[in-house]
C-alpha cells in the first residue's frame, strides 16, 4: 500500500482518495466515499494524508474517533511557501495558489471566522473553496517544486512537515479543552471582586476601589477611562504620559495604591469574570480555538477566549479531573539556547550544553558571576536592548560570545534594509515593502515591566516599513524566536507520537510551555516523554550540536500549583 494518500472534500460534504507516488501523481484509481472518517479509517496503513485543510478535515475524524499519523497541510505550506519567496500576506488558500499555478485572477482568502463562545469546532470551514483532487494534486506538485527552490529545500521540507503536525496538535487540543472547574473559578472571582450587583454593574470591590480613587483626588474619577485618570494627575500637579503600572507605581500620590489594584481586578473582570465563564466554559472544559502558526514568527494564538493569557489567579480553576494529572512543563532559557545553536558559537554552545543554569554560567565566563546582569545582556542581544547599559552589556556579551551577538546582529542590519530574514528552517520574515496585514504588532502592553523579556513581540509589516530600525529590531528577534517556535513545533510531534497509544492528551501549549493531562499511573512516563520529545526535536531541528533544551516539569493537580 502506498505510504500517501491525498484526499480532497467535494461540495457535498463527501471526498475523493487516491494512492499517490513518488511523483506526487495518482498511484491507483480515484475513489469516491461518503466521509473521511471513513477513507482514512479504512486505510490504517496510511503514513501521510495530504489535503487541503487540517481545519476542514481533522474536526470530522475526531468526532468519529479517527485519528491520522501524520499529514500535509497544503494551505499551511502555502503560507511558509509565500513568505519565503517575500510575498507574505497574498492570498493562502489552495484556491488562490491554483490560481497563479494557471496564471488566472487569483481570489482573496475568505475573511477570518471568529470562534464561537462554548462550542466545538465546526465541521466546515465557512465559506472555503473546496477543490476537485486533480486540482488540489496540481497545487500539491508545485508545492513540491518551489521547496525544491528554496534556500535550504531539506529544512524547508522539515518546517513544513512540522507546521501540519502543528495543525493536528491543534485540532485535537480543541476537541480535548483544558479542564476547567466553574465552581472554583466562581470561588475566585468571589473572593477578589466581591458580590456582583444587579444589571451587570462593576462588583463590589471594584466599586470600593472606584471611590478610593476618588477620595483620593478629591473629585468623581472613572478610573476605567486612561484619559480621566491622566487629567485628575495634571490637575493635582503630576504630569503622567498613561496610567500603566510602570509609570504610575513611582508618583507619590494616595489615588496610586487603589488605582494599581482597581487596574488587575477591572482587567480580571472583563477578559476572566462572570461572563466568560459563562461564554467560554462548557462541559467542564474550555476550548479557546489554538491555531497554529498565527503570527509571523509561527507562535500560535487562539481564536478567542484570551487562551493564552490566563492569569495565575485564574489558573487556580484549571483542575485536573478525578484520578487525573496536570504535567505541566516550562522551557528552561529557551531563546538563548536557540540563539547557540543557530549561531554555532562554540563557546555559548558550550555553556548551552551544561547541566547548571544558563545564565549563571554566562556571568561567571562575561559578568563576573553577576546573574542578572547576564539575563538582560543576553535577552538584550536578543530583544534590541542596544542602549545605555544595554551597550556596555553587549560589549561585554560580544567579547566572550562574538558568534551569537554577530548572528543576531546581521539579522538587524539585514531587517533594517529590508531584506528578507529567515528562521534555521525557513520560516520568512516579510519584508518591509509590499507586506500585507497578518501580523500582530506588539508593542509594549498594558502595565507592562521594562525586562525585556516580557515585551511584545509581534510587528505589524506597515508599521516597520516606515521605520527601519524598528524593522530591525524585531527582525533580530526573529531569527530567535521564529527558530524557537519551528522547535517547539518537532516537540509537539514527537510528544503526539509519543502520546499516541495512552489515555493522556495534549491540552495546551504556548510559546515556551506544554500542559498535558493524563491518569495519574502515566504522569512519570509523560514527563519523560516530554523530555524526549525535547532531545529529538533539538536533533532534528539544529543538527547535532552540544545544546540542551530541558524542561522544568511539575505533575500537579491545579495548574496555580506548577508556579
Amino acid at each position: 500500500m502506498a505510504d500517501r494518500w491525498v484526499l480532497a472534500v467535494a461540495e457535498d460534504g463527501g471526498v475523493e482518495v487516491a494512492p499517490l507516488g513518488l511523483d506526487g501523481l495518482p498511484a491507483g484509481p480515484v475513489r469516491r466515499e461518503a466521509d473521511p472518517a471513513q477513507a482514512v479509517r479504512s486505510r490504517p496503513d496510511v503514513a501521510r494524508w495530504v489535503w487541503r485543510s487540517t481545519a476542514e478535515v481533522a474536526p470530522r475524524l475526531l468526532a468519529a474517533g479517527v485519528r491520522v499519523e501524520r499529514c500535509y497541510d497544503v494551505e499551511a505550506a502555502e503560507t511558509l511557501l509565500l513568505g519565503h519567496e517575500g510575498r507574505y500576506g497574498e492570498p493562502r488558500s489552495a484556491a488562490a495558489a491554483l490560481a497563479r499555478l494557471h496564471r488566472g485572477p487569483v481570489p482573496p482568502d475568505p475573511p477570518q471566522r471568529s470562534a464561537e463562545p462554548g462550542a466545538q469546532s465546526p465541521l466546515f470551514e465557512p465559506q472555503a473553496v473546496h477543490l476537485p483532487l486533480d486540482d488540489l494534486l496540481a497545487v500539491y506538485a508545485e508545492q513540491q517544486r518551489r521547496h525544491d527552490r528554496s534556500a535550504h529545500p531539506e529544512r524547508m521540507r522539515l518546517l513544513t512537515a512540522a507546521e501540519s503536525a502543528g495543525m493536528l496538535v491543534a485540532a485535537e487540543m480543541n476537541r480535548a479543552g483544558l479542564p476547567w472547574r466553574a465552581d472554583v473559578h466562581r470561588e475566585v472571582l468571589h473572593s477578589l471582586l466581591g458580590e456582583r450587583y444587579a444589571g451587570g454593574g462593576e462588583p463590589r470591590r471594584l466599586a470600593e476601589l472606584a471611590e478610593e480613587v476618588s477620595a483620593a483626588f478629591g473629585r468623581r474619577v472613572r478610573p476605567d477611562l486612561p484619559a480621566d485618570v491622566v487629567k485628575a494627575f495634571a490637575q493635582a500637579g503630576i504630569r503622567v504620559g498613561s496610567t500603566r503600572r510602570w509609570e504610575i507605581e513611582s508618583v507619590d500620590h494616595p489615588a496610586v495604591k487603589p488605582l494599581i489594584e482597581y487596574k488587575k481586578l477591572y482587567r480580571i473582570w472583563v477578559a476572566h469574570g462572570w461572563s466568560w465563564l459563562q461564554d467560554w466554559v462548557r462541559d467542564g472544559r474550555f476550548r479557546p480555538e489554538f491555531l497554529a502558526g498565527g503570527t509571523v514568527t509561527g507562535r500560535w494564538v487562539t481564536n478567542g477566549g484570551g487562551g493564552l493569557q490566563i492569569p495565575k489567579v485564574i489558573r487556580r480553576a484549571v483542575v485536573a479531573d478525578p484520578g487525573w494529572r496536570l504535567v505541566v512543563a516550562d522551557a528552561d532559557q529557551m531563546e538563548p539556547r536557540v540563539l547557540a545553536a543557530i549561531s554555532r558559537d562554540p563557546g555559548l554552545m558550550e555553556v548551552a550544553g551544561r547541566e547548571s543554569d544558563l545564565y549563571q554560567s554566562v556571568s561567571d565566563r562575561a559578568f563576573s558571576g553577576d546573574r542578572a546582569q547576564a539575563k538582560l545582556a543576553v535577552l538584550g542581544a536578543v530583544y534590541g536592548q542596544t542602549s545605555g547599559d544595554g551597550l556596555k552589556n553587549l560589549a561585554a556579551l560580544r567579547r566572550r560570545f562574538p558568534r551569537a551577538v554577530a548572528y543576531v546582529d546581521d539579522a538587524a542590519r539585514a531587517g533594517e534594509e529590508g531584506r528578507l530574514v529567515r528562521t534555521w528552517l525557513g520560516r520568512t520574515c516579510p519584508p518591509a515593502a509590499g507586506a500585507a496585514d497578518g501580523a500582530e504588532e506588539a508593542g509594549m502592553p498594558q502595565d507592562a515591566p521594562s525586562d525585556p523579556s516580557d515585551r511584545a513581540q509581534e510587528w505589524v509589516p506597515g508599521y516597520a516599513s516606515t521605520n527601519a530600525r524598528a524593522r530591525g529590531r524585531f527582525a533580530r528577534n526573529f531569527v530567535v524566536q521564529g527558530s524557537a517556535a519551528d522547535w517547539a513545533l518537532l516537540l509537539l510531534a514527537a510528544l503526539r507520537q509519543a502520546l499516541a497509544d495512552k489515555a493522556a492528551e495534549l491540552v495546551f501549549f504556548q510559546h515556551d510551555e506544554v500542559i498535558v493531562h493524563c491518569p495519574r499511573e502515566e504522569a512519570d512516563t509523560v514527563a519523560a516523554a516530554i523530555r524526549e520529545a525535547a532531545e529529538l526535536a533539538g536533533r532534528l531541528t539544529f543538527g547535532r550540536t552540544p545544546v540542551r533544551f530541558p524542561f522544568t516539569t511539575a505533575v500537579v493537580e491545579c495548574y496555580a500549583d506548577a508556579k
